[in-house]
């Protein structure tokens, strides 16, 4: 029996992830003259805060983590993975097959299992759609962007020559980064779950989306813990104002979109520490591709490793929250370091990196029977049941996920 049972060491994983966020944390207290914690992990916290999609509750009733459209269809020559659980993820799929009207999954599933999956995830590149071929460990590792994802350390951090001036800081032993002025500029998860181990530490976070891409309701609440949510069309210009003067006062921006998609929207002020989280990393063919765990895991070799008959997943969408952590704690360590020097620096993780990391661990030949955290890893409040957080100290959030997009773009928070 084993929390997060899988083929692979995903439990290994996770807590490497989470520890490596609490030991920054301890690094961050020394250096502003607090002492450390020395933290202690729980297995079961860890996992649940891992699975808190499935654990999740709303008055009683679970959520649905994939929509119709989303996960392994069979083709003339293999399989691919999908991803539709936006609207606009969904039509574009559809534009990329050529299937019109609204299909169920049936429908669907025959349409494609005629067609190239190759062809599908050329095709899927190209529209902006999100679909990969299922591949096997071995062929992800030699091909190009599978040999750009083995680049490099779990989390690149690099140092700039532009600086800022010392922050205003209120530090405390539970809340390090109290003071600390955190815009965020990510979705779906791993970008979600930095800024809400940020937040933890006692850091503003306010997160900015578009009013033209409503969020999934379900994934705000389950992530969006210890965050102020507020609405922002950079393409106009008095929300574009708004932002850069968001920045202006900002300790770290924190995006999780592709590299160069947000350049032309916003310019990163001197001495910010700018952290970014994408699926693919910074280099290789694929850098500019969109994509989340479950495609990751499909493209990486993972699928097939978990799978038996046909491909399968991890037990808990790991590549996102353990990448979350890594770069959480990245972002940590180098708002340590601009206290010395008060330079700016950049920070980088991608899950493409994290999965690289847990094909290359040693794995189980057999599967283990899971064991499912207990009630004490989880909190209610108003009907809405969630994960505690994955670091043990912690026993709960500063407050449960405020509704999307409902608070002002600004840091008076009253």
């Amino acid at each position: 029996m084993a929390y997060l049972a899988a083929r692979l060491p995903v439990l290994s994983l996770a807590t490497r992830a989470v520890s490596a966020f609490a030991d920054a944390a301890d690094r961050y207290r020394v250096a502003v003259g607090i002492e450390p914690v020395s933290p202690t992990q729980r297995a079961d916290r860890i996992a649940a805060s891992f699975l808190g999609d499935r654990l999740m509750r709303i008055d009683g009733r679970p959520v649905s983590g994939f929509a119709e459209l989303s996960g392994f269809f069979e083709t003339r020559d293999g399989w691919i993975r999908t991803h539709a659980n936006y609207p606009h993820h969904r039509a574009r799929l559809l534009a990329t097959v050529g299937l019109g009207g609204e299909p169920d999954r049936d429908t669907f599933a025959a349409h494609v299992r005629v067609l190239s999956a190759n062809d599908i995830e050329r095709d899927a590149a190209e529209l902006g759609a999100i679909a990969v071929r299922v591949r096997d460990e071995t062929e992800w590792s030699a091909s190009e962007p599978g040999v750009a994802a083995a680049a490099g350390p779990l989390v690149q951090s690099d140092i700039r020559e532009d600086c800022v001036a010392t922050t205003l800081r209120s530090p405390t032993r539970a809340q390090p980064l109290a003071g600390v002025r955190v815009v965020d500029l990510t979705r779906v998860i791993a970008g979600p779950v930095a800024t809400r181990a940020l937040a933890l530490l006692g850091a503003q976070v306010l997160r900015i989306d578009t009013p033209r891409l409503p969020e999934i309701e379900w994934q705000h609440l389950e992530v969006g813990q210890g965050k102020h949510s507020a609405l922002l069309d950079l393409r106009t210009n008095d929300d574009a104002k708004t932002m850069r003067d968001l920045l202006t006062s900002a300790d770290a921006l924190v995006t999780g979109y592709r590299p160069g998609s947000l350049e032309q929207l916003l310019v990163a002020p001197p001495g910010i520490v700018s952290g970014r989280v994408n699926a693919w990393g910074d280099i290789g063919p694929w850098a500019g591709r969109r994509g989340f765990d479950s495609i990751v895991q499909a493209a990486s070799g993972i699928s097939l490793i978990e799978g038996t008959h046909t491909p399968g997943a991890l037990p808990a969408q790991a590549l996102d929250h353990a990448t979350g952590y890594f770069l959480a704690a990245g972002i940590v360590d180098a708002l340590a370091e601009r206290l010395v020097d008060g330079r700016g620096r950049t920070v980088a993780a991608a899950l493409a990196r994290t999965a690289n990391w847990l094909l290359t661990q040693p794995r189980s030949a057999e599967l283990a029977d899971t064991t499912q955290p207990g009630d004490d890893t989880l909190v209610t409040h108003a009907g809405l049941r969630t994960a505690r957080p994955a670091a043990a100290d912690y026993d709960d959030y500063a407050f449960p996920a405020r509704p999307w997009g409902r608070d002002a773009a600004t840091w008076n928070w009253g």
